[in-house]
């Protein structure tokens, strides 16, 4: 990511975007390296410019209507490498850099971790931290 590219500064690409009736658009995170997706998250304008200048994923949580920086509680940035805009204009796709591995909040590498079998859902992925320590209100 370049701060000092001009695009960036003016924020015009911005208007491109196809926002939901809520200010909104689905942000899919994926892992640089491997391709694997890490997660979807919602983002608004202001979340989207904030992570174009700053580098690092900054979301829009629907649930508390404020903005947060993916790892700010739980240390597991996401630096942002690549920002794509799908065909219908209506999807951003992030390339990221996962710090710590661990992507969702249940300690595991991908929020998508569970498969569907026949007609259940089946974790996959294994914790690779439980939640209570990464979270720990000291």
């Amino acid at each position: 990511m370049q701060d000092s590219s001009p695009t960036v500064g003016t924020l015009a690409w911005l208007d491109s975007v196809r926002w939901t009736a809520d200010g909104l658009v689905p942000a899919i995170a994926q892992d640089a390296a491997t391709g694997a997706i890490l997660m979807m998250a919602w983002m608004n304008r202001e979340a989207l410019a904030l992570t174009a200048t700053e580098g690092h994923a900054v979301y829009w949580s629907r649930s508390r209507s404020q903005l947060w920086r993916k790892g700010e509680s739980s240390g597991h940035n996401q630096k942002v490498l690549e920002i794509r805009l799908d065909c219908d204009e209506d999807v951003i796709l992030l390339k990221v850099e996962q710090q710590g591995g661990i992507a969702c909040h249940t300690g595991r590498k991908s929020c998508f971790y569970r498969r569907l079998e026949g007609d259940q859902w089946v974790s996959v992925e294994p914790v690779l931290r439980d939640p209570n320590d990464i979270y720990r209100k000291d």
